[in-house]
């Protein structure tokens, strides 16, 4: 199946190891459109124990981190990919940030993520939360583990829901 080359899609991403960036890739390599990535103006730790920690303590106080940089041109996307690692069972900091300062009110959001064994846990509802006027679907889940040989699963799931060159 073709993508409806009269969309305008934008894949936006935050990625802390760069799975999800792969990911991203992958995606965009598949569907064409814009990428995006989202960055937190003020670094995560690479440490991982540090960042599960602070992940954990934005998610319990509903803390939102500004972002690096903004993206100009929101309301021309009709589709847009939000990817993400699945950090305590949803999205992280500033992903709920990006889906909080733009409104995607009628856009189709596809939410994809990377993890380590939660899958998608409740990040599509807490998106919804966040989106509540536009069309979110289920979304994909995919191993973090697996983002450097992805692209037949990426393919596979795109065509699965009818989005594909």
């Amino acid at each position: 199946m073709q993508v409806d080359t009269t969309r305008k899609i934008l894949v936006a991403y935050f990625s802390h190891s760069g799975n999800t960036r792969e990911f991203a890739d992958h995606i965009r390599r598949g569907v064409g459109g814009d990428a995006f990535e989202i960055e937190a103006k003020a670094p995560y730790p690479h440490d991982y124990d540090a960042v599960v920690k602070q992940a954990r303590q934005e998610l319990n106080s509903g803390y939102k981190p500004e972002l690096k940089t903004k993206i100009e041109n929101i309301k021309s996307y009709d589709l847009v990919f939000i990817g993400y690692p699945n950090w305590w069972g949803t999205v992280p900091g500033p992903v709920k940030t990006f889906l909080s300062l733009y409104d995607l009110s009628g856009k189709t959001i596809v939410p994809f993520c990377t993890h380590a064994g939660s899958g998608l846990g409740r990040s599509v509802t807490d998106i919804s939360k966040l989106c509540p006027k536009s069309i979110v679907l289920n979304g994909a889940a995919f191993w973090g583990r697996d983002a450097k040989v992805a692209q037949n699963k990426v393919s596979e799931w795109l065509q699965k829901i009818t989005i594909t060159k």
